[in-house]
């Protein structure tokens, strides 16, 4: 039985009902009665309570990680739902191959990239993971095991792309990966002074690389309020294609009493951040590890938030209503005293997602970060959702530990077609919260920790 299962903003008491996925299966498939209700468990770095199932039993399925079958011709590849992309990247980089889709850390599950329909640096060319999902085995509470695609069960194919991991148990997948020069990239990073300029050069950046991203330093003076650096990126002609072992140099090795990336902090950060990556406008390399997933050479990480850990807001607005909402977002955020310590714009193309209820559409994306200080954190994060919805845009589930149901029935307003094929075994505290609230199912589940 595996203990100490939580999701990566620690916002709620670690889950200890779990059992292994090797288990799970034997269960399902001799049609043995659940005694409660059943949910997957990838590797825990959703941020909010998508991932979590207080009131049922967890299934870790990190222990089905094989890789089954890879085409070096085709670029196809076939593994077990629990294989961290680390591997599978480090599997196909000598063969010159890479996922098509990264989102920020290598350390997801390929369930879980599919169950949450991950994006990355390259939406605008390549939409989401789920994109490029050729099928997968999902196995139910009715003891049969169904085989997905475009053509086969197609309706289970798109509920379960994005779809929290609501319709059964993702046992295999087969993804198409993309053939690059090499694994490292070509990185420029230009400054911009405000949200204005960026606007002005992220068409031009999305038309012309594979990867572009901008971080903002949210704790700017008025003066400055918006400036950035926004990061572009295509894979070198003559790096590297062997994956390096993903290290941690650093770590958090203990919690520390109280959170540690306080506002004289972050002002300091961002500082340094801001003047030691933009120092050189001109082209360069950069090891890949560095470019796409920089956080994850820190171990523990998400402990410099304190005991009470934090909340992720990520929102999409539309085209028509970016350019006047996210200013208002960004401040909105300051001036309720919240420093973002990661704060990241993006823009989304049109490229569209065959999930169901999929995150990313036509956009613009901001993501921000807050420590948990309890009703204060809370009352800002509500009021970011509602700046969101009169824009027109959508709040990430998968990103969320609080949202009520009214943003996300707004967010997605087909939610009763994933309700309609979700697996009557399986649900989340975070589908029990809000479509459970809208369809009157009994909710369960664990307060959010108190704020120290």
């Amino acid at each position: 039985m595996a203990a100490g299962l939580e999701s990566f903003g620690r916002v709620f008491p670690p889950v200890s009902d779990a059992i292994d996925a090797a288990e799970a299966v034997r269960r399902l498939r001799a049609g043995e009665a659940c005694p409660d209700s059943l949910l997957a468990y990838g590797n825990g770095r959703s941020y909010g309570d998508s991932c979590l199932n207080p009131a049922g039993t967890l299934i870790d399925m990190r222990s089905m990680n094989r890789v089954i079958a890879f085409d070096p011709l085709s670029g196809l590849i076939e593994a077990e739902a629990g294989a961290l992309l680390s591997d599978i990247i480090a599997f196909v980089a000598p063969h010159g191959f890479f996922p098509q889709v990264v989102p920020g850390t290598q350390f997801v599950t390929l369930g879980g990239a599919i169950a949450n329909d991950v994006h990355g640096k390259n939406h605008h060319r390549r939409g989401t993971f789920g994109c490029h999902v050729e099928a997968f085995t999902l196995l139910r509470s009715d003891g049969k095991t169904y085989r997905c695609s475009p053509d086969t069960n197609p309706q289970l194919y798109s509920a379960t792309i994005g779809g929290l991991g609501l319709t059964g148990l993702i046992l295999t997948a087969t993804i198409r990966l993309m053939r690059v020069s090499s694994l490292d990239v070509l990185e420029r990073v230009v400054p911009f002074r405000d949200l204005g300029e960026f606007f002005d050069l992220v068409e031009e950046a999305d038309f012309a690389n594979e990867y572009a991203v901008a971080w903002i330093d949210q704790l700017a003076r008025m003066r400055s309020a918006g400036r950035g650096l926004l990061m572009t990126g295509n894979h070198a002609e003559h790096g590297s294609v062997s994956a390096t072992r993903p290290g941690q140099s650093l770590s958090v090795p203990f919690q520390p009493p109280v959170n540690l990336l306080n506002r004289p902090v972050l002002k300091v950060f961002n500082r340094a951040y801001r003047v030691l990556r933009g120092f050189s406008q001109k082209p360069h390399g950069a090891p890949y590890q560095r470019f796409f997933f920089q956080l994850d050479g820190v171990g523990d990480w998400n402990r410099l938030y304190g005991p009470s850990g934090l909340f992720q807001h990520q929102s999409v607005l539309p085209e028509e209503s970016a350019r006047d909402a996210i200013p208002e977002l960004l401040a909105t955020a300051k001036k309720a005293g919240q420093g973002s310590f990661l704060t990241v714009l993006k823009r989304f193309g049109s490229v569209r997602s065959p999930g169901l209820i999929s995150f990313p559409r036509a956009g613009y994306t901001l993501t921000l970060d807050f420590p948990n200080r309890g009703a204060k954190t809370l009352a800002v994060l509500k009021e970011l959702d509602a700046l969101t919805i009169e824009a027109g845009g959508a709040v990430n589930p998968y990103k969320d530990a609080r949202m009520d149901a009214e943003t996300f029935a707004a967010s997605f307003p087909n939610w009763r077609d994933l309700e309609a094929l979700r697996d009557p075994a399986f649900i989340s505290r975070f589908w029990q919260r809000t479509a459970g609230e809208m369809f009157g199912h009994a909710t369960h589940g664990t307060e959010v920790r108190a704020a120290e």
